[in-house]
């Protein structure tokens, strides 16, 4: 037993270090014509989504996505539009994570460069926003 529990804790010292190495080789500010234009096109439409997540209808999702996760908290007659917001976000981060993978010579890393983007969007999220926590559940800034 005791056995067991050092190889645990040896496996999770290894993992937090090889986690840690990787987010610091990563070149995140690593550029080309595709990251600056999906960068662009995120920002612009950040302005857009602000009233969504301000309401709570919008979410961040803990694999650096968003969803409409209160689809009461907007008006029918604005929910086909809404919903095709979402899918270009996310269209747009999912091809941001990749892009900057390839920026850096190292498309593995696109799962890893993921789940950091992750944690900035929900650090950069204004109180009163909802997150998701790993195991799915929401959570209020």
């Amino acid at each position: 037993m005791c056995k067991q529990i050092i190889q645990f804790m040896i496996w999770v010292s290894l993992s937090f270090f090889l986690y840690t190495s990787l987010a610091n080789a990563v070149d995140f500010k690593a550029s080309s014509s595709a990251v600056t234009r999906l960068k662009q096109n995120i920002k612009q439409r950040h302005s857009q989504l602000i009233p969504f997540y301000d309401s709570g209808a919008v979410g961040l999702t803990h694999d650096g996505q968003v969803v409409l996760r209160d689809a009461n908290a907007v008006p029918l007659s604005d929910r086909q539009s809404i919903n095709k917001l979402v899918a270009a976000e996310n269209q747009d981060r999912n091809a941001l994570y990749r892009e900057i993978a390839i920026a850096n010579d190292h498309p593995e890393w696109e799962n890893d460069i993921r789940l950091t983007f992750a944690q900035r969007w929900i650090k950069w999220a204004r109180p009163g926003w909802w997150y998701q926590q790993e195991n799915g559940s929401w959570q209020k800034k």
